[in-house]
């Protein structure tokens, strides 16, 4: 039996479709979607620990507009980086964006995109005490 895709044709073999889970007959996922839904995830964790850290470093005895500057800055800086990523999985074609090979090469652009929504922010918390620590005397 031929299913009729605009983009594909899928043949039903034993059960279930070609290039689908073979146990739960589910079509693969769209890695295009699933890495947009990763993007905007992180984006939201790194704004919030930019955030958070940066709340820290308000509540000196000084003011400053530095701690704001660097929080529009960072925020500013990583869209960027994560709208490239989210970029070349969005050219991918329909047959890549479904096929399960995909998965390997997903599962590491996910885990550079984390390690850098979760790092930057606090990696820039210790470089700044640090270097608050060197120029404090």
């Amino acid at each position: 039996m031929i299913y009729t895709d605009p983009n594909r044709l899928l043949e039903r073999k034993g059960g279930y479709m070609i290039g689908s889970h073979p146990e739960t007959g589910a079509a693969p996922p769209d890695w295009r979607k699933r890495m947009s839904n990763q993007v905007a995830y992180a984006l939201l964790v790194y704004t919030a620990l930019q955030i958070f850290f940066t709340m820290g470093a308000l509540q000196g005895e000084r003011a400053s507009l530095l701690p704001y500057f660097a929080l529009v800055l960072l925020v500013g800086a990583i869209i960027p980086a994560c709208r490239c990523c989210d970029r070349r999985w969005q050219a991918l074609s329909d047959d890549k964006a479904h096929c399960p090979q995909m998965a390997m090469l997903f599962r590491r652009d996910c885990l550079a995109l984390w390690v850098l929504a979760l790092g930057v922010p606090v990696a820039m918390t210790l470089l700044l005490k640090l270097l608050g620590m060197l120029f404090a005397f």
